[in-house]
């Protein structure tokens, strides 16, 4: 475990590296594979054929540190294959390695950048400040996208396919063609300050979660949107299960899914999908296994479970700790990045056997 205050748990795209980012804007990074892994951990009793696995024997793979950033990082996203981008408080976007080297610089202003984006498909990164849109292709200059007036800007987030870009601000979603940005732009007005935004794996979907409680979903292809409420807390994080086609969201009191065969849109509750135990404390973070029917869920009360999308079951991975506050799996779905409010992070692994 790695003590660091309120951590947040990007990973490189090819699985390899783990980003793991405090409130105050340390930065360490950690290498995901396992130098024990369970399998080779495992053993099976003669008398009753039970399986365990014992405790390891070495400590973990040390931390790579990050040379001569005297950056406090803001934002934080995968970038290419195995590499990171942080956007800084000093208003640049720079290149990490997965070694700790700081790379290059691809977008420089003078404002906080306070969310970056990457299409690993087109090669480009989305940056903003407050007001500020900035684009940057691979192999080409940085330019200005468009100023945002009368309103905060809060997260950017382009589509798996490059041909949208999302950007939530203050009070309203914007969503627009990055090819034609006027015509297409739809703008829809939110409660609430948005905490998350998530594209589904074929574009169709855009969800962003509320501070308030709720979530704002998106049809892009049907040009529809509903504001889904009720929730008793922020809806710090969704997530959606390919495998499962379903929507899953953070902010209850159990695990919220929904099957997208009938989204929640206009109030209708037909595809709710009860997943997990319900229980009287709140889920503060969800992330959907990239290729099984599962999610992953972390409680405020540090409990993190691991449930079938519409089914009661859950495998406990940890009973009790701090509120987590961030997980993410790996690209094969045998790793889970955890952080916590306490500023644990950890990788846990997962043998292959159990999702069998």
């Amino acid at each position: 475990m790695l003590s660091l205050p309120n951590p947040t748990v990007p990973a490189t795209l090819d699985g390899t590296i783990l980003a793991i980012i405090c409130l105050e804007g340390a930065i360490a990074l950690a290498r995901i594979a396992d130098n024990e892994p369970p399998e080779s951990r495992l053993r099976v009793s003669i008398d009753v054929g039970q399986a365990t696995i014992h405790p390891r024997r070495d400590k973990p793979a040390p931390l790579i540190t990050t040379a001569g950033a005297p950056h406090r990082a803001a934002a934080f996203a995968s970038y290419m294959e195995s590499n990171f981008l942080l956007g800084t408080e000093e208003g640049d976007v720079i290149r990490l390695t997965h070694d700790g080297a700081i790379a290059e610089t691809l977008v420089k202003t003078t404002n906080p950048i306070v969310s970056v984006d990457h299409c690993m498909r087109t090669g480009m990164t989305a940056a903003v400040d407050s007001d500020h849109v900035y684009l940057k292709r691979i192999g080409a200059d940085a330019l200005k996208h468009r100023d945002v007036e009368n309103s905060h800007l809060e997260i950017v987030s382009l589509s798996k396919d490059g041909d949208w870009i999302a950007l939530a601000a203050a009070d309203r979603l914007s969503i627009s063609r990055l090819d034609d940005s006027v015509t297409s732009r739809r703008e829809i007005f939110l409660p609430s300050v948005p905490v998350s935004v998530q594209w589904s794996d074929d574009d169709r979907w855009l969800a962003c979660g509320l501070q308030s409680g709720g979530f704002c979903l998106v049809d892009v292809a049907e040009d529809r949107s509903s504001i889904v409420t009720d929730f008793p807390g922020p809806v710090s994080t969704v997530a959606w299960s390919m495998s499962a086609n379903a929507l899953v969201a953070s902010g209850a009191f159990r695990i919220a899914a929904w099957s997208m065969e009938s989204p929640p849109l206009d109030g209708d509750t037909a595809g709710a999908l009860a997943t997990g135990r319900a229980g009287f404390v709140a889920v503060e973070a969800v992330a959907a296994h990239p290729t099984n029917n599962l999610v992953a869920a972390g409680y405020a009360n540090g409990q993190i479970v691991v449930s079938r999308i519409g089914a009661p079951d859950q495998l406990l991975v940890r009973p009790s700790g701090a509120s987590v506050t961030a997980l993410t799996w790996s690209a094969d779905g045998k790793h889970l990045a955890v952080g916590d409010a306490d500023g644990n992070a950890a990788i846990v692994t997962f043998p292959a056997q159990l999702f069998k």
